[in-house]
């Protein structure tokens, strides 16, 4: 049995939009900027997209700026407004548990002169919001926060540290990575607060090297790419449109089946969380089993104490059952975990913990398969360990 849970890293896109972005590829293959049929046929699908998105949000579709993904969202959100806004100062405020497509930009903008305050979480990952309000400074420029944390799942309350942001400076930009959170709940940035919002196309069940910008009107940024004007100069280059076409549709069937979606993860979640009990050792992090709808939907993040995590990760992998020890991304810089740090776990379960993530495709058998497997290999790698 092959039992995918790692759909934090990507999710399996959705069949409608395979088909979408082969049929744009192969047939509606002209530039969206040409002013001949074929290009305006691209056009036209980019603007549709725009307009899915933006449906989404209820936002407008000049709103949403189109990018290669949300590594890519972050960095123009984060560089683009410290640089367009560093004569009104240069101090920035974020959190010690961002993902890295946060934290590197920000430590590239410190080597610039920025100095930036990284804020504590609790042991639920929670932002205390009389710690962010007594980090607000006069030349604070830029707040920057995720919504979902991609590790531990916690989820963090923007409309109340925006709020307080903007009543010590309604000038500050106020920054959500959401690229956990979109598509796993309803996200209004009018409503909540954000200027701008970083989202990425293949957690949506759309193609990889997609993503998207919320950028309200007011929030000025400088663009990261310069050249032919595309997208009202924000991000010039040709226009990936197949690719902005399959996400613009996954967004849409997201939308559409957030509630009935939302209440099948959180049941799986549950689920998963209660049998994990019959694991030996197995300690889940940020997460009270009685408060698990305060959480995202999608993600249990579990430690098993005197067991290695990759070890077990590829011992789960010999059964087919696919997890991942951290966020995908920190593969590529292997290490202790920060976020386990940032909330307190135990020392023991720094390098014993994995991430169990849930999608629309994932089914209870699976998870059955997966704590099977765990109640075998749990007590077996902790005897070798011990030798």
């Amino acid at each position: 049995m092959e039992c995918y849970l790692d759909n934090a890293a990507t999710t399996r896109p959705l069949k409608e939009v395979c088909e979408l972005v082969s049929r744009v590829m192969y047939e509606d293959y002209g530039n969206p900027s040409s002013l001949h049929k074929k290009g305006l046929d691209g056009e036209m699908y980019v603007k549709q997209a725009a307009e899915r998105v933006a449906k989404t949000l209820k936002c407008q579709p000049g709103n949403i700026i189109f990018t290669s993904g949300g590594t890519e969202s972050n960095n123009m959100a984060l560089t683009g407004a410290a640089l367009a806004r560093q004569r009104a100062g240069k101090h920035i405020i974020t959190t010690c548990f961002e993902h890295a497509a946060v934290h590197e930009p920000l430590i590239y903008l410190e080597s610039l002169g920025f100095e930036v305050t990284y804020l504590p979480v609790d042991g639920m990952g929670h932002v205390e919001p009389d710690i962010l309000r007594g980090a607000l400074r006069e030349d604070t420029i830029l707040v920057s926060v995720m919504m979902v944390n991609n590790e531990v799942g916690a989820v963090l309350d923007v409309k109340t540290l925006s709020d307080i942001a903007k009543a010590y400076n309604p000038d500050i930009l106020f920054h959500v990575d959401a690229i956990q959170a979109y598509g796993k709940m309803k996200i209004i940035p009018k409503k909540m607060g954000i200027d701008l919002m970083s989202a990425s196309g293949h957690k949506i069940h759309g193609p990889k090297g997609t993503g998207f910008l919320y950028r309200d009107a007011k929030a000025r940024i400088l663009p990261g790419l310069r050249g032919g004007g595309q997208q009202g100069g924000m991000r010039s280059g040709t226009e990936n449109v197949p690719g902005i076409a399959g996400l613009g549709l996954a967004a849409e069937y997201m939308d559409q089946t957030l509630n009935e979606r939302r209440e099948k993860l959180f049941s799986l979640k549950k689920y998963f969380i209660e049998r994990l009990g019959e694991v030996d050792g197995a300690v889940v992090h940020a997460c009270d089993p009685d408060r698990v709808l305060e959480t995202a939907p999608h993600i249990v993040s579990a430690g098993f104490p005197g067991v290695k995590s990759e070890v077990l990760l590829h011992a789960l992998e010999d059964k087919g059952v696919y997890v991942s020890s951290g966020s995908a991304c920190s593969s590529n810089h292997p290490g202790i975990s920060g976020t386990l740090v940032a909330i307190g776990a135990p020392e023991e379960l720094l390098e014993s913990t994995l991430r169990f993530s849930f999608s629309s495709f994932t089914e209870r058998e699976e998870l059955d398969y997966a704590i099977d497997a765990l109640k075998e290999l749990v007590p077996v790698l902790e005897r070798y360990r011990r030798r």
